[in-house]
């Protein structure tokens, strides 16, 4: 499968790119940005899950992850969130609603109509996009970790936990951590899998962990005035799963801290330290 490189640039030593492909997993074009530090690698790699409205840009302009990549020495992969009608894609599927379709594919594989024929971003992002770079770029897939921002934090807790061998290491900025007790998550996946509540719980992280998956660790950073912190986010209930599944949890509530890249961007370089240290192992 080819990949074409829209855009490229040096910074911090290292190769900040941006590049296209066909997907198959969503029968559209699809964008990603790629970091790469200096060397030859193979690198460790740390996916970053991007939440609600959010493309692969988001983070790529915002994130401020280069300045540690390139001293930790980590490769940090940035995909979209969902698919999209551009660069030729037509007829993917849309809603008014900030919080459904376009740029909210919750990283789910859609069973529901309209959603179905395009919006499968858990097989894109598990299996498809690390198969893709992996082939066409110097990285290590043996090292991987994973993090990600709200819709994007609760992806990566509920891809880690369903596979527990690939990712060494696993964070989250103000995750969902219960997609299935709160509205965001309510919405989406009835939306995306229908009304049966059985079919969520492989995408509802404290819902997995009940059921028995566990991770070695788990860092989470929560802003303490984000808006979403009691009505969405709850990480009270992911404290409370992993006390009682033994999983060691490092949660920092962080004071004064909202939901936006302003917080995300200020605490990127502790979360990347975290993954280079288990990296390394």
């Amino acid at each position: 499968m080819t990949i074409e490189t829209v855009s490229q640039w040096k910074s911090h030593g290292g190769t900040q790119g941006v590049h296209r492909h066909k997907s198959a997993a969503t029968g559209t074009d699809m964008l990603f940005s790629l970091f790469l530090p200096e060397g030859e690698g193979p690198f460790p790699l740390v996916t970053y899950l991007s939440g609600l409205t959010c493309t692969h840009a988001n983070v790529t302009e915002k994130g401020e992850y280069r300045e540690a990549c390139a001293r930790l020495g980590l490769a940090f992969l940035a995909p979209d969130t969902s698919p999209r009608n551009h660069q030729g894609n037509e007829g993917v599927a849309d809603d008014e609603a900030y919080d459904l379709g376009q740029g909210a594919g919750f990283y789910v594989d859609a069973t529901q109509t309209p959603w179905a024929p395009h919006f499968r971003m858990w097989s894109y992002v598990t299996q498809e996009l690390p198969a893709l770079i992996g082939a066409h770029f110097p990285l290590d897939m043996a090292r991987q970790g994973i993090t990600g921002h709200s819709m994007g934090g609760h992806g990566a807790l509920t891809v880690a936990l369903a596979n527990p061998d690939r990712y060494r290491s696993v964070s989250a900025f103000a995750p969902i951590v219960a997609p299935s007790q709160v509205p965001w998550g309510e919405k989406a996946l009835t939306a995306y899998l229908g009304p049966d509540r059985a079919a969520w719980a492989k995408h509802d992280a404290v819902a997995l962990i009940e059921a028995g998956a566990r991770l070695p660790d788990l860092l989470v950073d929560v802003g303490e005035a984000d808006s979403f912190l009691e009505t969405q986010l709850k990480p009270e209930l992911l404290r409370a799963a992993c006390h009682k599944a033994g999983i060691p949890l490092t949660l920092n509530l962080r004071p004064g801290y909202d939901h936006s890249y302003y917080f995300i961007s200020t605490f990127m370089p502790q979360h990347l330290e975290w993954h280079a240290d288990r990296l390394r192992r």
